[in-house]
């Protein structure tokens, strides 16, 4: 419990946005920002205020890569994002490099550039810059020229001339390539408050006052969902609390039994721990968005908007997650399929947020799998999502924990799936009467991604392979896409 009481002092405030972009530094003074609101997407700043016309608009909604930038990190790491959905604001302190900003001092084309030049990685052209920014984000990551890593280095970017053949050759040959290292953003340690709309906070105690103070501000984490309304809707929020700042929401704590993860660790901070300790999830957290999604995208934002298709949900049903809200009365531990009550509605008092979510480790004899359904591989909503983990003993199930997406108005727990399984041999006939529990369960959403009908026998589907995975582990039975 926080217990706080009585007004809060907030830290020294600034009111100017300070960042680098392409090594010169940029502060955006009220005067400055007079004409400019911090809810102006980085991408329409870019291109209407700098001139810097190599980045494009394509989508508008985080999907094409045409708009992609890199953001340079003060521990060296460069990442991939997307200047589309990214608010001006949310690069306060922060590093930015366009592709005007490859060009070396003396005036020749960066490495990359002359990398995919010479493979012929280039048509119409209009997608090059974004091509080029992944490049050279993979090329500084100093991964491998493994083709599976480079698909999903680029799988955030599309080329509608269908010339992937030649990116792909021009990635090959930049992987592991020496850069220098990047020049990070500017040290911020002060709350800020810009226009008196955007609100960005360094402490927890600030947050949950700013929290109760503006109980109508959205709340801000990456905005890879909240910057469509001023991407693609072109009407930003009216206010935002941007939480990206305060320590206890950006933790990560893993410990022998527990993991615990902040809600607004970026999925590519988040990955590397997650993987260690759930391998099944390596192919499924790939296919969930693109590097570009995952630098800012976060899993307390995939809870946050309820989505009945969120990718996340269902796997932390399914690892008996539970959420630590915070709010000036105190703390509170919520198992979260508690936290969904109906279609985008929470358990989520108007005072509180999400602090930090936490799940056990995988106990021995325990087996874990995830699948995802959509009609692309990549860069797509989930049709079907679903997570089992399943505890083994002496070929019976003895525990069972089942989580779906896209099947109900809320991500949800399968408790007759559960009873249909616990207690019962590992055998068909037991994943039989599991997937007949789904029609009994579920009364799928039904949308232009698939039926009601579809959504019930992929569900039952999935059930039956499931117990192949388990039955027969070296049996190839994984599903990509469908």
């Amino acid at each position: 419990m926080h217990g706080l009481i009585g007004p809060i002092i907030f830290a020294r405030m600034v009111d100017c946005i300070r960042f680098r972009l392409n090594d010169q530094p940029v502060e955006l003074a009220p005067l400055e920002l007079s004409g400019v609101s911090p809810m102006t997407t980085l991408l329409d700043w870019l291109r209407d205020h700098r001139g810097l016309k190599g980045t494009k608009e394509g989508c508008a909604e985080g999907d094409c890569g045409a708009c992609t930038v890199v953001l340079e990190s003060a521990d060296g790491r460069r990442e991939a994002m997307n200047a589309c959905i990214a608010l001006l604001g949310q690069i306060d302190g922060l590093a930015v490099r366009t592709v005007e900003g490859l060009r070396r001092a003396d005036g020749t084309p960066h490495p990359v550039q002359l990398a995919m030049a010479e493979a012929d990685a280039t048509q119409c052209g209009f997608c090059t810059p974004g091509f080029v920014m992944s490049a050279f984000a993979f090329a500084s990551s100093g991964e491998p020229p493994d083709p599976a890593i480079i698909h999903d280095a680029l799988a955030g970017n599309l080329c509608r001339c269908t010339g992937y053949r030649p990116i792909v050759a021009a990635m090959t040959k930049v992987a592991g390539m020496a850069i220098e290292p990047p020049t990070p953003g500017p040290t911020r340690e002060a709350s800020a408050t810009f226009q008196g709309v955007f609100h960005a906070p360094r402490s927890l105690d600030e947050l949950l006052a700013l929290r109760a103070a503006h109980p109508d501000a959205l709340l801000l984490a990456g905005a890879t969902d909240l910057g469509l309304l001023a991407s693609r809707s072109r009407h930003p929020p009216k206010s935002v609390i941007h939480l990206a700042h305060v320590p206890e929401l950006t933790a990560i704590a893993a410990g022998k039994e527990r993991l615990t993860i902040g809600a607004a660790v970026p999925y590519a901070r988040a990955m590397p721990i997650l993987l260690a300790s759930y391998p099944a999830l390596a192919t499924y957290l790939a296919r969930l968005g693109s590097r570009q999604i995952r630098t800012l995208g976060t899993i307390g934002g995939n809870i946050g908007t309820a989505s009945p298709i969120g990718d996340m949900p269902p796997v932390l049903i399914a690892l008996e997650t539970r959420l630590r809200l915070v709010s000036r009365r105190g703390a509170r531990e919520l198992p979260i399929e508690e936290f969904f009550l109906g279609y985008r509605k929470t358990a989520l008092a108007g005072d509180e947020v999400i602090e930090s979510l936490s799940m056990p480790g995988l106990w021995p004899r325990e087996v874990f799998f995830c699948d995802k359904l959509s009609k692309r591989r990549d860069q797509d909503i989930s049709t079907v999502a679903a997570a089992y983990r399943l505890r083994l003993v002496d070929g019976r199930i003895e525990d069972a924990r089942v989580g779906f997406g896209g099947m109900a108005a809320t991500p949800r727990r399968a408790l007759l799936v559960e009873a249909a399984l616990c207690g019962q041999p590992v055998a068909p006939a037991t994943f039989e009467a599991a997937a007949a529990a789904v029609a009994r369960e579920f009364e799928p959403i039904d949308d232009w991604r698939g039926s009601a009908s579809y959504r019930r026998t992929a569900a039952a589907n999935l059930l039956r392979r499931l117990y192949w995975r388990i039955a027969e582990p070296a049996r190839p039975v994984e599903v990509e896409a469908l």
